[in-house]
């Protein structure tokens, strides 16, 4: 009965979210999103290119959602679910390769 809770939808995802892997991989990238927009938002003249890190830190999938709309929301919406789709492949890799 309890292998048809851990088989659901949710159950996997908490399972690949919780990894140690998961879970360093998600810190990184939080990480790199404070400090690029620490960098962002004290730099007066505009032109920081520190948004780049941790857009490139979550690729491939960061990059869907880079090119809507020009906005600091957009950049941080699109590291955010980058970072959650590539820790749940990085999780789902590591219980795998656990077995």
């Amino acid at each position: 009965m309890t292998d048809t809770v851990n088989d659901t939808v949710t159950g996997r995802l908490r399972h690949a979210l919780t990894d140690v892997f998961a879970l360093a991989y998600l810190g990184l990238c939080a990480a790199l999103l404070i400090w690029a927009l620490a960098v962002t938002l004290t730099d007066d003249s505009g032109e920081s290119m520190a948004g780049v890190i941790p857009l490139l830190a979550t690729a491939p999938a960061g990059m869907v959602l880079f090119w809507l709309p020009d906005h600091l929301s957009m950049l941080v919406l699109s590291v955010a679910l980058g970072a959650l789709v590539n820790a749940t492949v990085i999780g789902w890799c590591a219980r795998t390769l656990r077995r």
